[in-house]
C-alpha cells in the first residue's frame, strides 16, 4: 500500500491514527500543517507567502498550498509512499492530488474517513483546550469549525466514494479500538 488519504472532523483522532497507520505501513505521515510550519521554519519562498496570508488571519490559497503538497510528495522518503492527512480539502484540491499522483505513477490505495458524532468530538476538543490552555478554542468556535469542515469536506468524501476509494471508519471509543477498525480496513483492501 503506498497511497492513504486520511479525512475527519478536527478532534476525530486524525494525528494518533495517522502516525500508527504510517508505522504499520512504512509510510510517512504527512499533513499540510506539518508542510506549513516547516516551509515557514525553514524561510522558503512558499513558506514566506504561507505566513503573509496567515498573519492576515486569511486561509492560505490552493495555489500556495498545492505547491507545498506537491514539493513535499516528492522528497525521498515519500518515494516507498505516503499517508496524507488534511489534504485534499476541496474537490479543487482532489483534482490537483490526483494530477500530481498521475506525475508520480502512484495510485490511491485508500481514503479512510473517520466519522465521529458531533457531541463527542466537541467534548474531546473542550479536553483537548482546557489540557493545553487554549482559551480561544470554545465550544461556539468548535462547532463553527466542525460546520466548515462538513461543507469542505463532505464532497470530497462524496468524490472519492464515486471512485470507490471511500471506507468509513467509527471513530467512537479507545484510540485501540479504531486503530483496529483502521487496520482491519487496510488489511481488507491490500487483499483486494
Amino acid at each position: 500500500m503506498t497511497v492513504v488519504i486520511l479525512l475527519g472532523p478536527p478532534g476525530a483522532g486524525k494525528g494518533t491514527q495517522a502516525s500508527r497507520i504510517a508505522e504499520r505501513l512504512g509510510i510517512p505521515a504527512i499533513s499540510t500543517g506539518d508542510i506549513f510550519r516547516a516551509n515557514m521554519a525553514e524561510g522558503t519562498e512558499i513558506g514566506k507567502q504561507a505566513q503573509a496570508y496567515m498573519d492576515r488571519g486569511e486561509f492560505v490559497p490552493d495555489s500556495v498550498t498545492n505547491a507545498m503538497v506537491k514539493a513535499r510528495l516528492a522528497a525521498p522518503d515519500a518515494a516507498g509512499g505516503f499517508l496524507l492527512d488534511g489534504y485534499p480539502r476541496s474537490v479543487e484540491q482532489a483534482h490537483v492530488l490526483r494530477d500530481m499522483l498521475l506525475d508520480l505513477g502512484k495510485p490511491i490505495d485508500v481514503v479512510l474517513e473517520i466519522q465521529v458524532d458531533e457531541d463527542e468530538v466537541v467534548a474531546r476538543m473542550l479536553k483537548r483546550a482546557q489540557e493545553q490552555h487554549r482559551t480561544d478554542d470554545t465550544e461556539p468556535v468548535m462547532r463553527h469549525r466542525l460546520e466548515v469542515y462538513h461543507q469542505q469536506t463532505l464532497p470530497v468524501a462524496t468524490y472519492y466514494v464515486d471512485q470507490d476509494l471511500l471506507e468509513v471508519v467509527d471513530g467512537s471509543g479507545s484510540i485501540d479500538e479504531v486503530t483496529a477498525r483502521i487496520f482491519a480496513i487496510l488489511d481488507s483492501v491490500a487483499k483486494n
